[in-house]
């Protein structure tokens, strides 16, 4: 009875192995979603700032075609008030040019407020330089080492579940049934149960102590009173194996 308990926990290591194979490969896709989101974000933020650097450069530009043409426009003015013929002339000249000449000190204004936040935003680049330069590399190795993990998670999978096959194949025909029933039946796929510090790993339900020797001694099938594992204690490694593993 002792090897077919020890089969049965060598089973239920390797169910457990490959729940935890599958639930990776079963969420690659989601994952995999989530870190192209991530890197997406910053990739976002980065041309978010790009974008508002062009955009800084545009207004400059459209700002300074606004003086130039001003400029145009206060020369004739100042030419139409050299010339005035008459006093309402003059007034008229006088007012169009204090005008444009208000209109250009706004607009250099603005150009002083565009060149203040232009450095700002160049300043932000700068300094997240390294982080644009490498941002396709870091998304390439995170994507690449995912999907080596999913890889390896697959490979493994499948020699896994070859093992689980030989070694149900061994089991006698009622404990291959028990264990079928107990593990389709709960959630977490556990139908071998380890007992630590007197209590059922899997519903921590104390064990009375003759229940404890019983299965400490592992020459029959003990099961949980409380959720029907199967219970088992492992087995402590000789000193000097611990030593050596340490």
């Amino acid at each position: 009875m002792k090897q077919e308990l020890e089969k049965l926990i060598d089973l239920q290591k390797t169910d457990t192995n490959i729940r935890r194979l599958k639930q990776i490969i079963g969420t690659a896709d989601t994952k995999r979603a989530e870190i192209e989101q991530e890197f997406d974000q910053h990739a976002s933020s980065i041309r978010e700032v790009q974008n508002r650097r062009d955009t800084l450069i545009a207004e400059r530009a459209e700002l300074e075609k606004q003086i130039a043409d001003n400029r145009t426009y206060l020369e004739r003015a100042e030419r139409n008030l050299k010339h005035a013929q008459n006093q309402k002339e003059y007034e008229t000249a006088m007012r169009e040019t204090d005008t444009i000449q208000k209109q250009i000190a706004a607009f250099e204004t603005q150009v002083v407020e565009k060149m203040s936040e232009s450095e700002e935003v160049d300043t932000e680049l700068e300094t997240r330089a390294d982080e644009i330069n490498s941002h396709d590399a870091k998304r390439n190795e995170a994507l690449s080492a995912f999907d080596a993990e999913v890889k390896a998670a697959r490979k493994e999978l499948a020699i896994e579940s070859a093992k689980r096959d030989e070694v149900f194949k061994t089991l006698p025909a009622n404990l291959a049934s028990v264990y079928n029933r107990l593990a389709q039946r709960s959630r977490d796929g556990i139908a071998v149960a380890e007992v630590v510090n007197g209590s059922c790993s899997a519903c921590f339900m104390s064990l009375r102590p003759q229940m404890s020797l019983e299965v400490k001694r592992g020459d029959k099938i003990i099961t949980c009173e409380s959720c029907t594992r199967i219970l088992y204690i492992a087995s402590e490694k000789p000193q000097a194996e611990e030593a050596t593993a340490s």
